[in-house]
């Protein structure tokens, strides 16, 4: 038994000195791309759900250069879609992997906090059943946020609209 540990011991200490391997002494840098940096502080802030943000993390991560499939020569960009069990997101990348513009829509996504306040405000005793979040984005104008919900109280049903603040549409 004492053996073994001994050898386990120093198996441990000598795979240590392979971790790394650096040619000429120095790490390679790292390079982060800030390309869709407009895109993320538009739509991935605030009190969001986690699924939805790390597909619009992917979606602006992505580039589309590597794929020449997905270009479109009739207007000169990029298509790509992007899915989850409960939701997906369409974008359009300009030549230089620039997001031009998103389509996103998921379902039975939490609601933030402001639009479950404002709910539970205005209709006290109706509980939400059923959610769409929908999002459209384009570079100029910015993004635009809406959650359709269905409200149940006993055997009544009401449809709403509200924006990410709460706002009813």
């Amino acid at each position: 038994m004492k053996k073994l540990l001994i050898w386990l011991f120093i198996f441990g200490l000598t795979t240590q000195f392979y971790a790394q391997v650096v040619s000429n002494g120095q790490l390679p840098e790292v390079v982060v791309t800030a390309v869709n940096y407009k895109y993320i502080n538009d739509v991935a802030n605030g009190d969001v759900d986690q699924d939805v943000k790390s597909l619009e993390l992917e979606a602006a991560n992505f580039d589309p250069r590597s794929n020449k499939d997905l270009y479109e020569d009739e207007y000169g960009n990029y298509k790509v879609s992007f899915y989850i069990p409960d939701g997906m997101i369409v974008a359009a990348y300009d030549k230089d992997g620039k997001i031009i513009k998103t389509i996103e829509k998921f379902k039975d996504v939490k609601p933030p906090r402001t639009v479950i306040n404002s709910v539970i405000k205005r209709f006290p005793g109706w509980a939400i059943t059923d959610d769409v979040y929908k999002v459209t984005y384009h570079h100029e104008d910015g993004s635009n946020k809406m959650y359709k919900l269905i409200l149940e109280n006993g055997n009544k049903k009401m449809r709403i609209k509200t924006d990410e603040n709460g706002k009813f549409l």
